[in-house]
């Protein structure tokens, strides 16, 4: 068994890299591959309105997605405070964190499974579950940041892992994308075959090198003894939670203000290949494309905002990242089909969001970590961290699917975001400055 020692570079990259073994899943899954695959099978056999049938309801396919990941969103926000707490109580996230990198691998590998109207139902269910075992284990893994590393660490560690999760997830993109594209390379006579194999290659990458993390990540730092009724004590430790952030105004504000800043990120983020097909018309090798571009200039944006980060502090670096978003999405918004060049136009609003999501998310992540009081409980507490990222995205993607079918269109849903980085910025203005945020 290997020693606990705090802020250890053995102990820190470790844990930063599980965010190369699961990263491949927001982007293969989430973002490239799968949206797109899913479009272009939906499109198959959507009726001349461009519905598809499930459940004896005719839906919009885009739509249809949207609700789904809402849905697994609003199960992850229901259940993670509640495993939380008792992963607290218990001494047991990492037992936590693992049950839910089996979920999420293994649901993703039954992906595989979807080829037609008749499995429909195989990649929706599977999609809710891969999304519930993927935030499931980020929660617990994103509680470990304040225990392995000291808070004037916690910006280049996190920034660490976020550049660690983009790398991996580029490498098993660039494969599959060259796979798609190149079937007959690999002997795959069948090109949409190609697609479905890489989501069970995800899954083993997630699985198999999540092991190197938890190799190193200790289970039980606390030695806590828990007594047998964990469920009911751990929602007591709940509820002391709850008690605890009412007397915590700044981790309150920052909370609001990352929700709100949640609901354009992962928004954007969840729906740029969708948007990049059905309202601009871009091929599915530009799409994945830019995509992979993004990933590499987001390993850039992590690394410098961790660097700015030092000179003005997190909540000067996080208002700057906020601007950006606004001006991406009012962009986004200006874009049309029959615009000439109107590919180059995406492919460098894609290099501008790149940047600001490495730094938001590295940043966003860090700066909550600091703001933690002294505490047993940092699962518990990155709970509503990780509860108030997906009732956001509950919310963005319910906006973007509800404007879609009202306009017709993605336009207005992009636009709409504008307002959420503009609250955000406002209600971050009111998080003090500290010794560590500045």
């Amino acid at each position: 068994m290997n020693k606990f020692v705090k802020g250890s570079n053995k102990l820190t990259k470790a844990w930063a890299f599980y965010d190369w073994a699961n990263s491949v899943y927001p982007l293969v899954i989430s973002t490239a591959v799968f949206p797109i695959y899913y479009s272009s099978i939906t499109s198959s056999f959507a009726n001349n309105n461009g519905d598809i049938s499930f459940f004896g309801i005719f839906w919009n396919p885009t739509s249809l997605y949207d609700y789904t990941l809402s849905l697994s969103f609003l199960i992850v926000a229901f259940c993670s405070p509640l495993l939380s707490a008792i992963a607290d109580y218990t001494g047991n996230k990492l037992k936590f964190m693992k049950f839910f990198c089996l979920l999420g691998s293994l649901s993703v590998m039954c992906l595989f499974f979807f080829n037609g109207p008749e499995t429909l139902w195989v990649a929706l269910t599977f999609t809710i579950l891969a999304s519930i075992g993927f935030w499931g284990s980020l929660v617990f893994y994103n509680a470990y940041l304040p225990e392995i590393a000291f808070p004037d660490q916690q910006d280049e560690v996190s920034a660490k892992g976020f550049i660690y999760g983009y790398a991996g997830s580029v490498l098993l993109l660039v494969f599959s994308l060259v796979m798609v594209q190149k079937p007959e390379w690999f002997g795959i006579l069948d090109p949409s075959l190609a697609p479905r194999i890489t989501f069970l290659l995800v899954g083993i990458w997630w699985f198999g090198f999540a092991q190197i993390t938890y190799r190193r990540l200790p289970n039980d730092i606390y030695n806590r003894k828990p007594e047998k009724d964990y469920i009911w004590k751990g929602v007591r430790e709940l509820r002391l939670v709850l008690r605890e952030l009412k007397n915590l105004p700044q981790l309150r504000y920052f909370l609001i203000s990352f929700f709100l800043f949640s609901v354009g990120v992962q928004t954007i983020v969840l729906m740029a290949g969708i948007f990049g097909s059905k309202e601009l018309g871009l091929p599915t090798t530009n799409l994945i494309l830019t995509i992979i571009l993004v990933q590499i200039v987001a390993i850039f944006g992590a690394y410098l905002f961790s660097k700015l980060s030092k000179k003005i502090g997190n909540i000067k670096s996080l208002k700057l990242s906020l601007v950006v978003w606004g001006v991406v999405c009012f962009s986004c918004y200006s874009l049309d089909i029959n615009q000439p060049n109107v590919d180059y136009y995406f492919y460098g609003l894609g290099i501008l969001l790149g940047f600001v999501l490495g730094a938001t998310q590295t940043i966003g992540r860090s700066t909550y970590s600091k703001l933690l009081p002294q505490t047993h409980d940092n699962a518990t507490y990155f709970s509503f961290y990780d509860v108030t990222e997906k009732i956001a995205i509950v919310l963005g993607m319910f906006i973007f699917g509800i404007l879609i079918s009202l306009t017709g269109s993605m336009q207005y849903s992009v636009l709409s975001l504008v307002a959420f980085f503009a609250l955000s910025f406002l209600v971050l203005s009111k998080v003090k400055i500290t010794d560590f945020i500045k």
